[in-house]
């Protein structure tokens, strides 16, 4: 009797510590980072993510600032930054090859609960809010439900090229009304 090989499972991927303002007002959310973010511990790491394109414009940093200088930046306009999921398994960077099944939650609730005057929850793309709604917002009392907004963000992945870069960062700085 022949046995075929089977594959190999996905890596199991874990992400990076939030990024967090002694005052958040702001929680933005992605689903995972990729490859080359967890390789330079660095969020949105990809040289052709917009994510960081979009805050230089909505957050005046300059263009070529360092990631330090990024970050920093953020915590000045009271923004963090984290990820819907801690792990997973996924082959590659893109969040549709994410494992559904091997999902776990990065504790985002206790975080929101502990920052009462971080009312916007935004989520970069739909992979990162359908992982919130899957996750996250089944947590929350339908009162806490009431203690913020969620707002909905075309994704910044290169991977989503459905829209051009300027109607991204029109989105962005109309939804977070920054």
């Amino acid at each position: 009797m022949r046995h075929e090989p089977t594959a190999a499972p996905a890596p199991l991927s874990t992400g990076l510590p939030p990024i967090l303002p002694r005052r958040p007002r702001l929680l933005i959310l992605g689903s995972l980072p990729g490859a080359l973010s967890l390789a330079k511990r660095e969020y949105y790491a990809h040289p052709r993510n917009a994510f960081w394109h979009i805050m230089a414009r909505l957050c005046d940093i300059p263009k070529d600032a360092s990631y330090q200088t990024r970050v920093a930046a953020l915590k000045e306009n009271g923004i963090a930054l984290w990820d819907v999921l801690a792990r997973a398994r996924r082959q590659g960077s893109l969040d549709s090859a994410i494992e559904r099944a091997s999902e776990e939650p990065n504790p985002i609730a206790d975080l929101l609960r502990n920052a009462p005057e971080c009312r916007h929850v935004a989520v970069n793309g739909g992979r990162a809010l359908a992982a919130f709604k899957r996750h996250i917002l089944p947590v929350f009392s339908d009162e806490e439900r009431a203690g913020f907004f969620l707002l909905s963000l075309p994704s910044t992945s290169p991977a989503y090229a459905a829209m051009a870069l300027e109607e991204k960062v029109r989105l962005w700085k109309e939804r977070l009304a920054l």
